[in-house]
């Protein structure tokens, strides 16, 4: 039985979790890209907590970054899947080639921005000479050297769509160990090789991307034998490309979204102090840990229920949707309780000061209780992409990462400033915006499958 057959004929329980797992596993471990990064500036024998500042300022950049790709890469996921359904193996060819054809533009534009960009976009941000220029070394290399996650990204994608999640993992797992080898040997300038601090940091990141993109390309070659890799499927389609953005637009957009949010949240909070800059940076590359294991089910749900929509299988899509939640539940649960209980040790990984370290603690016990809702918020998500619904999606998206943060954050922020209120009240936000966008989600999820005409079954598992 072909691998890709399996996603209309495995039970879709177990399908899910031997998809999901190495996917889950894929996404956690680009989470270690940026947390390798932070920990090790962060102790820097110099200048560590300005390192780490100067990280939170250009990590926006860097989401934007893989929002492009992996919003490509989505669109590119959901139709080469249900072409698959469909039996038409010529448009599945044709989806992956204009897919890296894409990938290609993506790349020099970042390319250009890497050169010409960097420098004025941290500037709106920090007014620290230091800061600035340890974030703009940073930054750039990231950018002249971004077709790794670029190509990666879009790789990866192909895998998932096959079924073939586990190559995209052993891929992942190549790069991060990549980065975290070579990151302490950058940063501090051991085996003989000149100190380059953030710098060496971002080399380290960018080699591990590279690593990544090239193992998943040899698995892509040999593994995905449905898709057919000749020159011709690479020359750009306009309807075809079309096609992948009707689709992965919104989860570009959402993804872009997060972006913006931590831009904005950046410029809010440096309002007040640059302590909670620094904080929220920390925390935030803390919850993709857990947010991220979210992603990576909700990649092995796009799939699934994308590939059972090809078939007009009414089970199967309710069936992928059931488990798709329950799953996402079970592990932003564990998240939450992990979180609560080793937040001092997780804030003391990055060496803080008695202040930042404060402020980093209360972020992750009061954030963390609003993983369980922003983990069926990804879940429903990804249901709204296999199901052509991109707009619901990224409406999701504009409720969870502006709509009901930012206004509410500026609020807290001002009470914070012109009182005495304590700063800490800005980690409300989060749960806050959550809970609202979960309220929506389902209220859209319901009419979407009313539209369908088909009624959502969330009957106890067998």
């Amino acid at each position: 039985m072909e691998r890709s057959n399996a996603l209309g004929v495995l039970p879709v329980k177990r399908l899910m979790v031997s998809m999901g797992v190495p996917m889950i596993l894929s996404m956690l471990l680009q989470a270690v890209y940026n947390i390798v990064d932070s920990a090790f500036v962060s102790n820097m024998a110099e200048h560590g907590e300005e390192a780490l500042n100067a990280l939170t300022l250009a990590f926006p950049l860097q989401m934007l970054m893989v929002a492009v790709s992996i919003g490509t890469g989505v669109g590119a996921n959901a139709l080469l899947s249900k072409s698959l359904g469909q039996s038409d193996l010529d448009k599945a060819s044709c989806t992956a080639g204009n897919a890296l054809f894409m990938a290609a533009v993506i790349y020099v534009l970042f390319l250009l921005f890497g050169l010409a960009g960097v420098k004025g976009y941290i500037a709106t941000q920090t007014k620290s000479a230091l800061i600035s220029s340890m974030a703009v070394k940073y930054l750039s290399i990231c950018c002249v050297y971004s077709f790794g996650i670029v190509f990666f990204s879009i790789y990866e994608k192909l895998l998932q769509a096959t079924g073939r999640s586990l190559y995209s993992t052993i891929a992942q797992v190549s790069g991060a160990v990549t980065n975290i080898i070579l990151d302490p040997i950058l940063i501090y300038g051991l085996l003989g090789l000149p100190k380059m601090g953030v710098s060496g940091a971002a080399y380290a990141t960018v080699a591990g991307q590279v690593v990544s993109m090239v193992t998943a390309l040899v698995f892509h070659l040999k593994k995905n034998i449905e898709i057919s890799n000749k020159a011709e499927y690479l020359k750009p389609q306009l309807k075809l490309i079309g096609e992948i953005y009707s689709i992965g637009l919104p989860a570009m957009l959402a993804q872009a979204l997060m972006s913006l949010m931590t831009y904005l949240m950046n410029l809010i909070l440096g309002s007040v102090s640059e302590a909670m800059v620094t904080a929220y940076g920390l925390f935030y590359k803390v919850q993709q840990f857990i947010l991220f294991a979210a992603f990576g089910l909700r990649d092995a749900i796009t799939p699934i229920v994308s590939y059972s929509h090809g078939m007009k299988d009414k089970k199967r899509i309710n069936d992928g949707v059931k488990y798709g939640l329950i799953y996402t539940a079970v592990i932003m649960l564990a998240g939450t309780l992990a979180v609560e209980l080793f937040a001092l040790p997780f804030s003391k990984l990055f060496g803080l000061s008695g202040e930042t370290q404060g402020l980093c603690i209360s972020a992750m016990h009061i954030i963390s209780l609003s993983f369980v809702f922003a983990g069926a918020n990804i879940a429903i998500q990804g249901i709204f992409q296999a199901l052509n619904g991109g707009i619901q999606s990224l409406a999701v998206s504009i409720c969870r990462q502006m709509l009901f943060v930012i206004p509410v954050a500026w609020a807290f922020a001002q009470a914070a400033k012109n009182s005495q209120t304590s700063p800490r009240i800005i980690w409300l936000t989060f749960p806050i915006a959550e809970i609202l966008s979960a309220v929506i989600a389902v209220v859209l999820m319901k009419r979407k499958f009313a539209a369908m005409g088909q009624r959502l079954s969330f009957k106890a598992i067998e």
